[in-house]
């Protein structure tokens, strides 16, 4: 991999080329980073299209990702583009590197609530200009395509049927939201704002350094996976199982940061949409544990991952899909819709 972006860079950004590289711990799925030395410069090379583009297509993507956050303040700026090539058949990005620590919570809580803010607070360009981000006509929908197509594998992958239960209640309630009429207001958001993808620099300000996922839709989606369980509990290094007082919190930062009149827009979905995003993850984690029981068929020459970040990542997911936490996670919203429920009645 390290030879293979020194050619890239001697092709296409001869500057940075002789720069000593250093590559990162694999602690996610999508990328293998390296760190140009002494530039300030981070290389993040896909190992996979996690929205279905081809190569270049992806590439253009992901550059549009950092473009639309950057003038938030809490994203790292896009520095350079490499593209496809026999050495880097995925390409790569080069962005701003963002040194500082990962996530601690819940101290940091309120960090990644601003940060979060300064996304959602972004105008909202007309809808001629939002591509190449998804933005579906119908956000909720759109949600509960993504939701269904992953939710096929819900049987392959051998739920224990006190967890299935309760999935398929779940999937039954966001389907009835779907088919009621009001929808969340739309922003720039994440859709992948776990902790893990936070650093905290050393003043203390967050930076969103993962944006390969933005889109356009309801913050509460976003809120909602900085603070589930299985979203708090995936990095070992921001590692947290946060209390229900806690997550309440959090929103309350968030609002503070947004302003009341976002805040009070927000407030009604922001317990559906955590269901929702719930919802998603849980049927990432059956798909996933199907999939990872294929053979792999690539032979594209793409980073890939370690072997210990698999075996992290299987044994999160059996964490997730066992009943007890499925349980606990139902639980949970359920407490967090009854605390929020005199204030959402207010705002309506």
């Amino acid at each position: 991999m390290i030879e293979a972006l020194r050619s890239a860079l001697r092709q296409h950004a001869p500057t940075l080329a002789t720069a000593p590289l250093a590559a990162l711990p694999d602690l996610g799925l999508a990328h293998a980073h390296v760190r140009l030395e002494g530039t300030g410069v981070l290389a993040r090379l896909p190992k996979q299209s996690q929205v279905g583009l081809p190569p270049l297509e992806h590439l253009a993507f992901e550059a549009a990702c950092f473009e639309r956050a950057a003038p938030g303040g809490h994203a790292p700026r896009l520095l350079g583009l490499l593209p496809p090539s026999p050495a880097l058949p995925r390409g790569g990005l080069l962005v701003e590197h963002i040194a500082g620590r990962p996530a601690r919570l819940p101290q940091d809580l309120p960090a990644l609530a601003r940060a979060l803010a300064s996304l959602h607070g972004l105008p909202l360009p007309p809808p001629v200009r939002r591509a190449p981000l998804p933005d579906p006509p119908d956000t909720l929908l759109a949600l509960r395509e993504l939701i269904a197509e992953q939710a096929l594998q819900l049987d392959a992958a051998g739920i224990e049927p006190a967890a299935r239960v309760l999935i398929d209640r779940e999937l039954a309630r966001f389907d009835a939201l779907c088919r009621a009429t009001p929808r969340p207001p739309r922003q720039l958001i994440a859709f992948d704002a776990h902790p893990g993808n936070f650093v905290i620099e050393p003043g203390g300000r967050a930076v969103l350094v993962d944006l390969e996922k933005a889109r356009y839709g309801p913050a509460a989606l976003d809120l909602a996976h900085a603070t589930l369980h299985t979203s708090t509990t995936w990095d070992l290094a921001s590692h947290a199982e946060l209390t229900p007082a806690q997550v309440l919190g959090f929103l309350r930062s968030w609002e503070e940061a947004v302003g009341p009149a976002q805040a009070a827009a927000q407030r009604p979905w922001l317990v559906p949409l955590r269901r929702a995003m719930w919802l998603w993850s849980v049927t990432w984690c059956a798909s996933w544990r199907v999939g990872s029981a294929q053979p792999a068929a690539r032979g594209d020459a793409a980073p890939r991952s370690d072997d210990a970040l698999l075996h992290h990542v299987a044994g999160r997911v059996d964490s997730y899909l066992s009943a007890p936490v499925v349980r606990a996670v139902c639980e949970e919203a359920e407490m967090l819709d009854s605390a929020l429920a005199p204030e959402v009645s207010a705002a309506r």
